[in-house]
């Protein structure tokens, strides 16, 4: 049985990836929701945006993947969707980058704000902690793909082993050869790591946002997520990933990671320099009721 399958409808095949995907997006929309509401904002906002932002972090994920080119000697990304187009569009099976979901979501609550005269940055701090919810959650796809693990613990307790067919060659070890790397081998669930590192960001969040709220400036809590988020993307690109697609010698995912805690430091300054505490509330639909 494919290990990758959660269940099967007749003809219809529902895999583990998408089905976590989904819960993590539903998940994540529904807290954005919640914190919305929470700050007195109207929550249907949230709720009529999601499919937007979701479309385009979706197709966001997606590109940045097809045209990735991972080094772990199966010749995917570009190289293979370039002479498999069809297999674009095969989402469920695998295959989403979360920095490009992450500019993509980000220009649809862009484009979001600007049709309804929204606030970018008040709307962005309800929804960064149920992104993290979101990743937490949808991380685990790759443990049933058996995708995205590091190297051999050396331990004989601690980590996942991999099938044959799943096995990564990198150019400092080749993971497919079976005598040096048996089939009991134990490789870092680099997936766990990160899953670990967003549920805690996403507590931090929600921390933060109600205890130090009266401190806070529009854009704080987004801000956080980018630092939190790309530190956490940092350290486990460069100790556990030696697959990772590379630009210059160093994994894309550093250099981006890199990029977003900037941006997330570059608002807080700029918020401690040029900004009072963020108002009380007004992130609302333009038919929502003025006493609502």
């Amino acid at each position: 049985m494919d290990t990758r399958v959660a269940f099967e409808l007749g003809f219809l095949r529902v895999y583990w990836y998408g089905l976590l995907v989904t819960l993590g997006v539903l998940a994540g929309t529904w807290v954005a929701a919640l914190e919305a509401k929470r700050r007195g904002d109207d929550p249907n906002v949230v709720w009529d945006s999601a499919l937007w932002v979701i479309l385009l972090g979706l197709i966001g994920a997606r590109l940045y993947h097809v045209f990735s080119s991972p080094n772990d000697g199966s010749q995917g990304g570009w190289a293979y969707y370039s002479q498999h187009p069809i297999q674009i569009i095969a989402i469920w099976q695998g295959g989403l980058g979360i920095y490009g979901g992450l500019f993509g979501g980000a220009l649809g609550i862009l484009l979001v704000c600007i049709r309804r005269r929204l606030r970018f940055l008040r709307l962005a701090d309800s929804i960064a902690p149920g992104v993290l919810l979101g990743q937490a959650i949808g991380r685990w796809g790759n443990y049933f793909n058996q995708e995205l693990y590091g190297g051999p613990t050396g331990s004989s307790w601690w980590g996942i082993t991999i099938d044959p067919p799943y096995r990564i060659r990198t150019p400092s070890a080749d993971f497919t050869d079976l005598t040096r790397y048996p089939p009991e081998t134990r490789f870092h669930p680099t997936f766990l790591y990160e899953s670990i590192w967003n549920l805690v960001g996403f507590i931090g969040l929600l921390w933060l946002a109600r205890r130090r709220g009266q401190h806070l400036r529009e854009g704080d809590i987004g801000a956080a997520y980018l630092i939190w988020y790309g530190s956490g993307r940092l350290w486990i690109e460069l100790l556990f990933r030696p697959d990772a697609w590379t630009l210059g010698g160093v994994p894309v995912a550093v250099w981006l990671s890199l990029f977003i805690i900037a941006v997330g430091m570059f608002v807080v300054v700029l918020n401690r320099r040029f900004s009072m505490p963020q108002p009380a509330t007004h992130l609302r639909s333009p038919n929502a009721s003025l006493h609502h």
